[in-house]
């Protein structure tokens, strides 16, 4: 309740401050204010959220299809230090392939500790018909100059949300986010446990497998399992990720952090809808671009291969030929219209454009938007895909 003192001002005295104040800062002698990155909290703020970060290729490590990229700071482009990140978050990479201008996103394997330390790993898998994966694997190299976004993304351990333990479940080069959090753990960084249920054909596909098995013997809140899909072998799960795997080895209650390829995560949702689980304790890493809209059982019948898409960006128009299959930030890139975008799986929100005109598919597994935008005619072109000819108000991309 209010100080009975307060009851007894009348507002209209603080209006008589004005005259007073604005006597004394006159009489005041001028200064120069200090420059803005002198102040605490600006310099965090900038330490945290640089905005851009140039960094370079120091060291590549090869596996099986895959290789792991450590970046370090390039200072001669302006960029001393690494940004801190929490483990799990992502970089969004900048490419220039051929006339194609776009972003790729990529979690960070290394912990936030290494990254204090100076050092950022990103760990790229070879993929059939990948455009940008299969770009960085060839041309990367040492001394290789990289453009990229500051840390990104909410796939990290919150202990007001999630359970003291996570049961993660990888596939593929998903793992690379799971590296990061178990080494954060045995750092003494996030106070979690982690059991790690990692999907591969064979063993010999498994990134970190020696890696992994050191953490364990350094703390007893990490362990590996490898589940395997083709092979059979002692000290191993045989087959897929399914809800009587999870019950296996969770506890009484848990967290489910999850990332690997699409069709993983379309068959392991499956599974965990069986566990009853509340929906705060199941997080997910989308898990880059979606593919394939027309295997959705929703998906219309009789769509057009191809239709007009009328594209504004600051005041300028121009109409592009779209493939149905393609998402419509992808027809964009293809065409050389380069338009903000980070997560590509309707998360993060850069690439909120605004639907003018005509109708689009967005799968219900990666359409991130909010009721408003739904109202409001808005959409993610990352995973957004045309049933009609369109028109679409893009947002410039910032220089």
């Amino acid at each position: 309740m209010a100080s009975p003192k307060l009851w007894k001002l009348n507002p209209m005295d603080f209006t008589k401050m004005t005259p007073a104040r604005n006597e004394v800062i006159e009489k005041a002698e001028a200064k120069p204010l200090p420059p803005t990155n002198s102040y605490v909290p600006n310099q965090i703020a900038n330490a945290l959220h640089p905005g851009v970060q140039h960094l370079k290729v120091n060291k590549i490590v090869e596996n099986e299809n895959a290789k792991t990229y450590y970046l370090e700071a390039n200072a001669e482009k302006g960029t001393k230090s690494l940004a801190y990140f929490s483990a799990g978050q992502y970089l969004s990479i900048e490419l220039e392939i051929g006339k194609m201008k776009l972003n790729r996103p990529y979690s960070l394997a290394s912990s936030p500790k290494e990254a204090l330390a100076g050092t950022y790993m990103l760990t790229i898998k070879r993929v059939d018909g990948g455009l940008a994966s299969n770009y960085i694997l060839d041309n990367w190299a040492v001394g290789t100059e990289v453009t990229a976004s500051e840390p990104l993304g909410t796939f990290t351990y919150e202990p007001l949300r999630d359970a003291k333990t996570v049961i993660g479940l990888a596939g593929g080069s998903g793992i690379t986010p799971f590296r990061s959090l178990a080494k954060a753990i045995v750092d003494g960084d996030e106070d979690a446990e982690l059991v790690l249920l990692y999907g591969t054909n064979t063993l010999k596909e498994a990134i970190f497998q020696e890696e992994f098995k050191e953490l364990q013997k350094l703390s007893p809140k990490f362990k590996l399992v490898n589940v395997l899909s083709a092979e059979d072998m002692d000290g191993v799960e045989k087959g897929f990720i399914t809800a009587e795997l999870i019950k296996k080895y969770a506890p009484e209650q848990y967290s489910i952090f999850m990332c690997g390829p699409q069709a993983m995560v379309n068959f392991v949702d499956k599974e965990i809808e069986k566990l009853n689980l509340r929906k705060k304790f199941v997080r997910h890493e989308l898990s880059g671009e979606y593919f394939n809209p027309d295997k959705e059982e929703d998906y219309p019948t009789n769509v057009n291969p191809t239709f007009n898409i009328t594209v504004r960006i600051a005041g300028k128009e121009q109409t592009i030929v779209a493939n149905a299959n393609d998402s419509i930030l992808r027809s964009l890139e293809k065409n050389g219209i380069k338009s903000p975008a980070h997560c590509r799986s309707g998360e993060c929100g850069w690439c909120h454009s605004h639907l003018i005109s005509g109708e689009i598919y967005a799968p219900k597994s990666v359409d991130g938007r909010r009721e408003a935008d739904l109202i409001y005619g808005y959409i993610h072109p990352c995973c957004s895909f045309p049933l009609s000819d369109l028109v679409i108000e893009v947002p410039p991309t910032k220089k």
